[in-house]
């Protein structure tokens, strides 16, 4: 089904909830608040919003000091993870609206307003971590590092051309696509590096860029629910949409992204990162895809991984005890599913 831009105002729109969809409805485009469909917008709309920060209230003067102290392996990834975190946070910047002005839920388009702006945000924030860590020709290099950076290239482009296809193509099969697509983006792609800071942040090192790393994650795990939920429910309205092809073309999605995320993630710390060794990185990446797939009733890809490699990372992570999964609306954790037969899933 080809998908039609939302009107900037649609005087025969309907404004009966019960006969609002999320693609393809009649919506006026107003937003009301007292009157919503998708309870589960609303509420993630609110912790978007009680999530607010700014980036400059981190102080970052410690971490100037200690950038030179750090080994070369640590500086080289430390501005290559970052150069990689600057590309996505401004693609999605830029590509959000473009799925918005396709869904016709007003309370949904308000999540993904605050999404697009969260994104905003982070890239503030990483502009703000350059000029307060590193020297203005180390933050110029770290900015134009996808061009001489082939491997940076190459796995920024296999993320961009599925939001292009449905910008080509907006049916509802493609944007079903960048949905999942933006799912794995916020749920697997950003993740070893992620752990680098980490790891760091475990060692008494580059502790304000850690707390920026934090505050950024923490919006991600909002952005990953808005997905989770935006798939289940295009699915529940368009049932004939999920046929076994596309649900193979998501798992191969899935299996390339866990591919890139892990050889990145190997590349930038070269097995010189104490703390995060090749293994390391393979496993969680892999442990994390597992989750993801289960959180979208899709079959898992790594029944080898059944815990968690650094059980550590995920109480780190947590800020005001929330812990890392509470947005995914599954089990509470991923170990306690371990007893779970994996074999059969």
């Amino acid at each position: 089904m080809k998908l039609e831009r939302t009107r900037l105002f649609n005087a025969a729109g309907d404004r009966d909830w019960g006969k609002r969809r999320i693609i393809g409805g009649n919506t006026t485009n107003m937003i009301e608040l007292n009157n919503i469909k998708y309870d589960w917008a609303y509420k993630l709309y609110r912790a978007m919003m009680n999530n607010f920060w700014i980036p400059e209230e981190i102080a970052l003067a410690d971490d100037a000091r200690q950038y030179d102290a750090l080994s070369a392996d640590e500086q080289r990834s430390y501005n290559k993870v970052l150069s990689f975190l600057i590309f996505m946070d401004s693609l999605l910047t830029h590509n959000l609206p473009n799925i918005n002005e396709y869904i016709t839920a007003p309370e949904v388009n308000l999540c993904l307003t605050v999404h697009a702006f969260q994104e905003a945000v982070h890239s503030q924030s990483y502009g703000y971590i350059l000029d307060s860590v590193v020297n203005a020709a180390t933050r110029d290099a770290i900015y134009n590092e996808w061009r001489e950076d082939e491997h940076l290239l190459r796995r920024n482009q296999f993320i961009t051309d599925l939001f292009e296809q449905f910008i080509a193509d907006p049916s509802d099969r493609n944007l079903l696509k960048t949905v999942v697509a933006n799912y794995i983006l916020e749920g697997v792609y950003f993740y070893a590096g992620f752990s680098f800071f980490f790891v760091l942040g475990r060692q008494g090192k580059m502790l304000g860029t850690v707390s920026e790393i934090k505050f950024i994650q923490r919006d991600e795990l909002t952005h990953l629910a808005i997905f989770r939920n935006l798939y289940h429910e295009i699915i529940r309205e368009n049932k004939e949409l999920l046929t076994p092809e596309l649900e193979q073309e998501f798992l191969q999605m899935m299996r390339t992204a866990v591919d890139h995320e892990v050889a990145w993630g190997q590349y930038v710390t070269g097995g010189k990162i104490a703390g995060l060794t090749d293994v390391l990185i393979d496993q969680y990446i892999k442990y994390l895809a597992n989750i993801r797939l289960l959180s979208l009733n899709l079959p898992i890809l790594y029944p080898e991984i059944t815990e968690h490699p650094m059980p550590w990372l995920d109480s780190y992570a947590s800020m005001n005890s929330m812990k890392t999964d509470f947005f995914e609306q599954r089990v509470t954790s991923y170990t306690k599913a371990g007893n779970l037969n994996w074999d059969e899933l």
